[in-house]
């Protein structure tokens, strides 16, 4: 496999629901000037569900990054202050009727690979929920 071009961004966000449609959109934008527009809908979601989840059960800021690796797989993850392990997440069709609940049940159902790890990357611990679309 031949190595493609690689990115990463990142984007700090405060603590604020309002925050997850400037993280769409601003994810909207990185993927399709990279040539990737049909990777937007589900990295938007997934995005936009990663990012819910660090906004509404942490107190403090948070941060989008976004990655191209040389393979070709483009890693989304959302960082927020809680250093703790995300709960596990739900079977989908269990999820889907549900309020609140159902994003890594969704995260699960459409990446490549998910995950999470601890990060002290922006000065607090806390950790790093992720996932990989592949964009071949």
């Amino acid at each position: 496999m031949s190595e493609c071009e690689t990115w990463d961004y990142t984007l700090y966000i405060p603590n604020d629901l309002r925050a997850v449609t400037v993280c769409r959109r601003t994810l909207r934008v990185i993927l399709t000037l990279h040539g990737l527009p049909g990777l937007v809908e589900t990295a938007e979601l997934l995005a936009a569900e990663l990012v819910t989840n660090a906004v509404r059960h942490t107190k403090g800021p948070a941060a989008l990054r976004v990655r191209r690796s040389p393979r070709g797989l483009v890693w989304i993850g959302a960082w927020d202050t809680d250093p703790e392990p995300p709960p596990p997440p739900r079977p989908l069709e269990r999820a889907l009727d549900l309020e609140e609940g159902r994003g890594l049940g969704l995260v699960t159902a459409c990446a490549e690979y998910w995950g999470w790890q601890p990060s002290a990357r922006f000065g607090d611990r806390g950790k790093y929920v992720w996932c990989e679309l592949s964009a071949a």
